[in-house]
């Protein structure tokens, strides 16, 4: 559903696409990143500790999460004439090959400045179980008038 600017409130929610991870979603990110990290590759490395963590296998690139959250908030931005500007994430727990993973989004504020409007939005990432894998805040404008700019 398109958006505007005005109707938002906080609080609103934003949904992404659930996003099944597989052993060749993980090897296509590599492929697409060009990472080659054996902590995405490699079982036998991973079986035992990775600097001061043991995961017990392969584990998905964070900047998976990045990508899906930035299709969310662009799939939901970019209808309503809105630009995606900024995103930070944190990653707080491993994803590995059978997860789904699916980011949401919560209005947390707005701003009207001089030049623009501005929407802020806590972002976060679960797995199939509900428990969070990364969070997030990104930052939306809805420029005033995208053709004076």
């Amino acid at each position: 559903m398109t958006t505007t600017f005005e109707k938002l409130r906080a609080g609103d929610a934003i949904d992404g696409p659930a996003f099944a991870v597989s052993r060749e979603s993980i090897r296509l990110f590599c492929d697409a990143s060009l990472d080659y990290n054996p902590l995405h590759l490699d079982d036998e490395y991973m079986k035992g500790s990775f600097g001061k963590t043991n995961f017990g296998g392969i584990i998905m690139h964070g900047m998976n999460n990045f990508g899906l959250i930035s299709r969310m908030i662009t799939d939901w931005a970019y209808p309503a004439g809105a630009i995606h500007r900024r995103l930070e994430t944190r990653w707080v727990k491993p994803v590995r090959p059978g997860d789904t993973i699916q980011p949401t989004g919560i209005i947390k504020a707005k701003q009207v400045t001089e030049k623009s409007r501005w929407v802020l939005i806590d972002v976060v990432v679960k797995n199939q179980t509900g428990e969070k894998v990364a969070t997030g805040e990104a930052l939306v404008e809805f420029p005033r008038d995208l053709f004076c700019q």
